[in-house]
């Protein structure tokens, strides 16, 4: 799956040390199975010769499940390997028309706390933009926290998907959810429990929608 109609749901992201190598295949199935319609692979230690047959797997995998693949940062082997997502951050934004001009698949931008910049790269071409940190997050721990609100103004101001992340777990989903973001992004709360039971909770709240 690649179409912009993807992007609803949840999206669960992979990490070095909750999903580590030996078990990333297992943890992203049960993800899937609990009904994840993104998966993205955030790799940062996993050398780049490395890394191309996990991306294939992974790829793969999601299809089979009826969900949207997306690869964290890896500008170049994105565009070499033509995967059906990325996602970039601040690092890239600099070269986001390039990206976008060589990059043919769903592409997401991180944009934290800022509208106008999720403004300037709907404008330049992309297909969703994130949010966040809205609350603390066991991964991002220094990251800055925004408030929910900035959600209520990109639902009117932009066309394109978006993306809540960071510190979502279930005790506030349900405040998220207020706000009506397309996805919700999971990452220690999905991987830190009953990875299929987990990933249900969240699927379940995007069930019997209407959009």
């Amino acid at each position: 799956m690649s179409s912009k109609e993807s992007l609803r749901g949840l999206y669960v992201i992979s990490d070095d040390l909750l999903t580590p190598r030996e078990s990333l295949f297992q943890s992203i199935e049960k993800a899937l199975i609990g009904g994840a319609k993104i998966v993205q692979l955030r790799d940062k230690i996993t050398p780049l010769s490395s890394l191309q047959s996990t991306i294939f797997q992974l790829q793969e995998l999601c299809h089979r499940y009826n969900a949207l693949f997306v690869l964290n940062d890896k500008v170049e082997l994105a565009i070499t390997l033509k995967t059906t997502g990325l996602h970039i951050g601040k690092s890239d934004h600099h070269r986001f028309e390039d990206i976008r001009q060589k990059f043919k698949g769903i592409l997401g931008v991180s944009c934290y706390g800022d509208l106008q910049l999720a403004k300037k790269m709907e404008a330049m071409g992309a297909d969703y933009v994130a949010f966040g940190s809205f609350f603390h997050s066991p991964t991002k721990p220094n990251s800055n926290i925004i408030d929910l609100e900035i959600l209520d103004q990109a639902k009117k101001q932009l066309s394109i998907p978006i993306c809540a992340i960071g510190g979502i777990n279930t005790q506030n989903v349900g405040e998220v959810m207020e706000h009506q973001p397309d996805m919700v992004a999971v990452i220690s709360d999905i991987w830190s429990n009953d990875i299929k039971q987990q990933s249900k909770i969240y699927s379940n709240l995007y069930q019997g929608e209407s959009k």
